[in-house]
């Protein structure tokens, strides 16, 4: 979720500490990911990956950015909160 973000302060990777930002955290979050694949399905990891991701952008677009905050936005936002955990207690190893 921190290089999601991190995109919107590289002024489209022309400033040089952002795109810093955001090599060195999608390195990471990738890190991360094959570290989850290690022991989930790889269907469910990226799944995951992808939804704590999604939710944290969108969370932190909330909180930094100061996107709207609506009732479809923040229900939305809880079923895939429930999807994404839904998905870890279910997954097999």
């Amino acid at each position: 979720m921190c290089w999601a973000v991190g995109l919107k302060y590289t002024d489209g990777f022309r400033k040089l500490w952002p795109t810093v930002f955001v090599i060195v955290t999608l390195a990471a979050s990738m890190v991360l990911l094959a570290s989850a694949a290690r022991t989930l399905p790889i269907g469910t990891a990226y799944a995951v990956w992808v939804g704590i991701g999604a939710m944290g952008a969108a969370l932190l677009g909330i909180f930094l950015l100061r996107e709207p905050v609506t009732i479809p936005r923040v229900l939305f936002l809880v079923l895939l909160l429930v999807s994404i955990v839904g998905l870890k207690v279910t997954s097999a190893k």
